[in-house]
């Protein structure tokens, strides 16, 4: 009986932890999402800064709606390099105490800064992108002219 009721037990914590934890990350068929999430991002740019500024509002990580940076007129043109899409599951952004929710992937990215069409930098670097809830969600960037 005592044996019967452990192996429930473990079962059934399983069954929780299986509940509570995020998915585990399929980067191959995520792939379409984080696409999808950089394509919407450059569409909006395309229509100006204020389209760009409500995507960017709209597709903020839930665990930081109050961290977004506002783009004050500029574009953001990002390339997203799909073939280095990789898990990232620790890492947690600038002044948080924990990671985000959901299913974090790090990729390399060349993103261009535009100002009423004028290009005014380019820079080659990483993103996070989060898939929570069937979604793709960014954080931000905080873009400077200077």
């Amino acid at each position: 009986m005592i044996g019967r009721l452990g192996g429930c037990l473990v079962l059934l914590a399983a069954l929780v932890a299986g509940c509570t934890s995020d998915p585990p990350p399929r980067p191959e068929s995520d792939r379409e999402k984080v696409d999808r999430y950089f394509s919407e991002l450059n569409a909006a740019g395309r229509q100006g800064s204020q389209a760009q500024q409500e995507f960017l509002r709209g597709a903020q990580h839930p665990d930081f709606t109050g961290k977004a940076c506002e783009l004050n007129g500029l574009t953001l043109d990002v390339y997203a390099a799909l073939s280095t899409l990789r898990p990232d599951p620790d890492w947690t952004p600038e002044g948080a105490t924990k990671p985000p929710s959901g299913v974090i992937y790090v990729l390399g990215i060349s993103i261009t800064l535009r100002r009423a069409g004028a290009t005014l930098g380019e820079q080659i670097g990483s993103a996070r992108v989060a898939l929570a809830d069937g979604r793709a969600y960014g954080f931000t960037p905080c873009p400077s002219s200077r």
